[in-house]
């Protein structure tokens, strides 16, 4: 494998400590570079727990800076400008991905009464957390809010989680991360987190996916979140909670790390260095992710990739393990644990939104599994 990591804010998702809070019973535990560098990137979005996690890298009672404006421009535009040829070329293979338009859906099927399907983006920019009228409407009016997973709201079962199951996140053994890097990579990686305010020392044994869901992570992307300022999916499930709505989950935080700490370590300690290098780029990659999901042109983000990092056929075997485990075989969990809390109607279940498009994402699999799914504008 050598390009690994991004559309990671669309599925492997926020929970950060304040400029005045202190970290109480945490542990130091706990998106042109290579394309699976940027699969990964992207990708870590599946797992919405995961910018929970960040709150462990943050040091008692450090001071955040001022948030810190957002930088970043949109590549598809950059494309359509200078290279047409490509941009169509990017156009036509998103035309022909399944369900690749489109955040929300409408699930029918006889004897139930209708529930909606959206897709979120784990982030807490305002132009993510602002949800579009139809969608507004259907999370307004319905009963129960579904997100994948609801321990993310209970801090004690979050951490409960983790030290339950502590190898799935830390190195165990005398391994240290450093130890798995070369000099220069290790130097590369102490210099993102000092950028960051993350003491090196503090996540010296941390594996390193959990490193990078944080390193892919704009600067101002971590300072809203250390804020407090939730990303999509909680402040769904507390605008849900506030207004009397009951809540659900699809996942537990266990099913989620077995899963991505199943992957091969030279996968993430690849993916790691390789989002590293991105270096500013990474601004760059968010903000086209943004301005794809507020278009709902989820099924355009993989050829756009595509075609501005190329990858080789290392690349290609290694993303699709990461596929299969992150993202088609959580969708077969979702729609199992779905289908008891949709029978009861009227229900509103946002998940990431890589999980919806596709051949086998969660659209076709409702299909399969008896719905009526059609888009909703």
């Amino acid at each position: 494998m050598s390009k690994t990591i991004l559309l990671r804010r669309l599925t492997v998702s926020p929970f950060f400590v304040s400029k005045k809070r202190t970290m109480k019973r945490v542990i130091a535990i706990a998106d042109r570079t290579a394309l699976a560098s940027l699969r990964l990137l992207v990708a870590l979005n599946v797992l919405f727990f995961l910018s929970f996690l960040i709150i462990a890298l943050l040091a008692a009672g450090t001071a955040r800076a001022e948030t810190p404006a957002c930088a970043g421009v949109d590549m598809l535009s950059a494309l359509r400008k200078d290279d047409p040829v490509t941009y169509r070329k990017i156009e036509t293979e998103a035309a022909a991905t399944p369900n690749g338009k489109g955040l929300l859906w409408k699930l029918e099927k006889a004897g139930e009464r209708p529930s909606f399907l959206f897709g979120t983006m784990h982030m807490s920019d305002p132009r993510v957390t602002t949800l579009p009228p139809a969608a507004q409407k259907a999370f307004d009016a319905a009963d129960t809010i579904v997100i994948e997973t609801t321990e993310v709201l209970d801090q004690q079962k979050m951490m409960a989680a983790f030290l339950k199951e502590p190898e799935l996140m830390m190195f165990t053994d005398s391994t240290t991360l450093s130890s798995l890097l070369s000099p220069d990579d290790a130097a590369a990686v102490n210099k993102a987190l000092d950028s960051r305010g993350i003491p090196p020392a503090s996540v010296a044994k941390m594996k390193p996916w959990m490193l990078s869901t944080m390193v892919a992570l704009p600067a101002c992307e971590l300072a809203r979140q250390a804020g407090g300022t939730p990303v999509l999916d909680v402040k769904l499930a507390q605008d849900a909670k506030a207004s009397g709505k009951a809540v659900d989950g699809l996942e537990t935080i266990a099913d989620q790390l077995r899963a991505m700490a199943s992957l091969p370590l030279a996968f993430h300690m690849k993916g790691l260095v390789d989002t590293l290098k991105l270096g500013n780029r990474v601004n760059d990659v968010n903000e086209t992710m943004i301005v794809l999901y507020q278009r709902g042109d989820i099924g355009m983000l993989w050829p756009l990739f595509r075609a501005v990092l190329p990858g080789d056929e290392d690349d290609s075997a290694g993303y699709a393990a990461f596929e299969e485990t992150m993202i088609t075989s959580r969708n077969k969990v979702m729609i199992d644990h779905a289908g008891p809390i949709l029978a009861k109607g009227n229900a509103f279940m946002a998940v990431g939104a890589l999980h919806l498009p596709g051949a086998e994402g969660l659209v076709e699999d409702f299909r399969k599994a008896g719905y009526t799914v059609t888009a909703v504008d």
